[in-house]
This record gives structure tokens, sequence and C-alpha cells, in this order.
């Protein structure tokens, strides 16, 4: 027989050994997957047994985290913006960085009682569905990926969200949208180098590479978003990017070209500039 406190120790400890960081984080969340058992939980069930079906499929989940893949793909869920979003292999997973592009979008309709939103590389729907809830605006989002679109989906559905979903190459579909339609565009892009992709975070290489991969400059997406897509704004409408860390001055400057003005930004938790908002003459 193996204990509730015992079970949870185990997962802890081939966490640990396994070097993943914050393993009593992702220990817990881990065993309330397992077992619907929270901290307070384990403590006031501590001595009780657990079964053997709960306690092997602990073991099976924490040696998948041990092996790197990703918490978020195990549980299967992860909240962002206060809303809860279906997550798995295929598609990128929601991060708090992320909700720095968010705050700056919705700055700017309450300011501009902007209604019709674009949002594009939409993934599993975060920025999109936050918008859409938050702002109770109407959202169109565009999202390439089979695996990621199917999330999107899913994602809109489960919150309840006024959202369009649109399968779509953003590099190509820009011609299936009418110009001056939209008050406000927004893009979490890949914005990584191509060959800085080998060195990152295992966990962050399980996520798709579609997401991942910026192009050899890292700004593919932005030079793409910014040529193909501000025609799509209304006069004073706006364009917003999350950016990669280095990356605010030559979006700023490619905006400017391109007719943008009142630029602001954003700085996440580290002090880097992780999001550009600007306003279209």
């Amino acid at each position: 027989m193996i204990t509730v406190k015992q079970a949870y120790l185990k997962c802890r400890e081939i966490l640990g050994e396994a070097e993943i960081e914050n393993e009593a984080f992702d220990a817990l969340c881990l065993f309330k997957k397992a077992t619907g058992l929270d901290r307070l939980g384990i403590i006031s069930h501590g001595e009780e047994a657990l079964s053997d079906e709960k306690y092997k499929y602990l073991m099976e989940i924490t040696r998948k985290r041990a092996d790197r893949e990703p918490l978020q793909y195990i549980i299967g869920r992860w909240s962002f913006c206060g809303f809860d979003f279906y997550v798995g292999r295929g598609v990128l997973i929601p991060r708090d960085d992320t909700e720095v592009v968010v705050n700056l979008c919705l700055d700017f309709t309450t300011n501009s009682h902007a209604k019709k939103t674009l949002d594009l590389c939409a993934g599993s729907g975060a920025i999109c569905v936050a918008l859409s809830k938050l702002a109770d605006i109407d959202v169109t989002a565009v999202e390439l990926s089979d695996e990621a679109f199917k999330f999107l989906k899913k994602n809109i559905a489960h919150n309840n969200a006024k959202v369009k979903p649109v399968k779509g190459d953003i590099f190509k579909c820009h011609t299936d949208f009418e110009d001056g339609t939209f008050d406000l565009v927004v893009s979490n892009p890949p914005y990584i180098k191509s060959d800085e992709i080998p060195a990152l975070q295992e966990e962050v290489r399980r996520e798709p590479s579609l997401a991942l991969d910026g192009g050899v400059s890292g700004y593919d997406f932005y030079e793409a978003i910014i040529h193909n897509w501000s025609s799509k704004l209304v006069s004073g409408g706006a364009l917003a990017f999350e950016l990669g860390e280095g990356q605010f001055d030559y979006v700023e400057c490619l905006m400017k070209q391109n007719g943008f003005c009142n630029i602001k930004t954003a700085l996440d938790l580290g002090g880097v500039q992780r999001a550009i908002i600007g306003t279209k003459l």
C-alpha cells in the first residue's frame, strides 16, 4: 500500500532527479491530474491509501514530465487571462507574457470603441478568445496549422467566444479580406530565428516549429503582416504584435515606414519590450 503523501513525494522526487524546474509546482499539477487532490487534499488525506490505478497513472504522467514533455500538454488545459484553454501536441502553449499584448489591445479598444478585430497566427485562440470576452468584440482568427486549428475551434466553443475561425496562410490569404475592414489587427507570430531553435529549452522544442520559426532573421511574419495586412485596417485602426527580446526597434521602424504613428510598447515581468501597438494614419 502507498499513501497519498508517499505518492506525492515520489512524484516530486522523480521530477527533482530529472532536474525539472519548479518540480514542486509540477508535482502538484500532476498529482491533481491523476488523483483530483490539490495541496489541501494531500494534507487532509495524506495518510490514506491511494488506489493502484491512480498511482500507476501518476507514475506514467510523472515519467512523461521527467522526459521533458511540457506540463501543459500532460495536463491538457491551461489558463490564460483567466480563461481555460485546451492544449496539446501541435499547438503553442499560452504564456503569461502574451497577456502584455492583450492588455495593450484592451486599452485601445476601450479608448476607441473598436469592434472588429483580426487575430493572425491565432494558435490555441488565447488572444482572440480573451479579447472577445474581455472587450466584448467580434474577432476573426486566422490559423494555418491543422492541429492548432482544431484547438482554436474547440477553445472558441469552450469559452463561448464571439470568434470566427478561418483556416489560412497569412502570407497568402490577405487577398481574401477587404481593405478598410478592421479596427484592430493583432498577432503573436513566430519570431524565433531559425538557427536558434535547436538551442531552445527541450520543452519548447516539443512545441510546433510552425509556431516558433520566424525565419532566418526572425522577422518574416512581422514584415509580411505589416506589408500585406495594414490595408485591412480602417483609418485610425491599430496594429499590435507580441515581440521577441530585442525586436522592438526593428518592428517600430517598419511600422513607422508603413504609416503607423502613436507607437507604444509594454514590458513583460522580465523588463523585455514584449508588445507593440501603433495606429494607422
